[in-house]
């Protein structure tokens, strides 16, 4: 299973993200934009994990203690890559938000997970490879107040990609 913990995001949060998407798409050459059921902010990478480890990802969900955090988008930005870029939409700066993936990452670690090092850039994707003539920005500033975070599964199913929550805390 390949696998990721997220905040999956609510209805309102996801027409307001799909609006961003819609305005990137229209001043776009090309790219692959995120489908709306997969709209989310990824908080740890996990990678192909066996059911075991699944289960040792849960436990360490389980211990570690968050109150609910105010995410609020206020940017569209990218990623530049050769390729086209990674466009995404740009979480306030939370020391919460931070400070719940850290310890997330220690857990893991503790655990025998193998958790990537880069600075967490906390953002929501929007596209993949996508070539356009926007400018990066900042947004009026939108969001919601998370209260739980998802083990998810990521799968290609009939040729599109979709992610499943296996584990909700």
């Amino acid at each position: 299973m390949r696998l990721f913990i997220a905040i999956n995001l609510n209805d309102d949060t996801q027409n307001r993200l799909l609006t961003l998407q819609n305005e990137l798409h229209t001043y776009s050459k090309s790219g692959n934009f995120t489908l709306p059921d997969n709209l989310h902010l990824t908080l740890v990478f996990l990678g192909e994990c066996n059911a075991k480890q699944a289960d040792l990802i849960k436990s360490v969900m389980d211990t570690v203690a968050f109150k609910p955090i105010d995410l609020q988008m206020n940017q569209l930005g990218r990623f530049k890559r050769d390729e086209g870029d990674i466009w995404w939409a740009g979480v306030r700066e939370n020391k919460e938000l931070v400070d719940l993936q850290q310890r997330l990452v220690a857990g893991l670690r503790a655990s025998g997970f193998q958790c990537d090092n880069r600075k967490y850039t906390p953002h929501i994707t929007l596209g993949r490879k996508v070539i356009s003539d926007l400018a990066p920005r900042t947004v009026e500033p939108f969001g919601e107040m998370a209260y739980k975070i998802d083990l998810m599964k990521s799968e290609r199913i009939g040729g599109r990609l979709v992610y499943t929550s296996i584990y909700r805390r």
